[in-house]
């Protein structure tokens, strides 16, 4: 196993890597809408929260050599279901028409009050 670390993500703060490498799957952990040079939630809704998590996962799995093209599964956390349409269209957005499996669940709270937090495996 390989420890993946990307200076343009946000540091772990906690316990975990961003990403784990293990050859042929990477298992990036969940992403919350942390600026990476700040280390602040960004400000802002659903929608710019969500972007600025897959702006962080994509440089997690870049830092792996692969793109959000790579990835298999993800499994989104909203603090609110409500938020799912405005999620859903950076989501798909993002992936363009690359359409990997998914779960999405709303919890009762997330890391520094954030309204979304995304976690992934990627397949080379």
């Amino acid at each position: 196993m390989k420890i993946i670390a990307s200076d343009k993500a946000p540091q772990a703060i906690g316990p975990y890597s961003q990403a784990i490498d293990t050859g042929s799957i990477v298992f990036c952990s969940g992403q919350v809408p942390l600026d990476p040079d700040t280390m602040k939630l960004v400000e802002g809704d659903i929608t710019v929260q969500t972007k600025q998590v897959f702006e962080n996962i994509g440089n997690v799995l870049a830092e792996a050599g692969l793109v959000l093209g790579n990835v298999v599964k993800t499994t989104v956390f909203l603090a609110d279901l409500e938020d799912f349409a405005a999620m859903n269209a950076v989501y798909e957005e993002s992936f363009g028409g690359h359409k990997p499996a998914r779960s999405t669940v709303q919890v009762a709270k997330l890391p520094l009050g954030s309204l979304v937090e995304i976690e992934c495996i990627a397949v080379r």
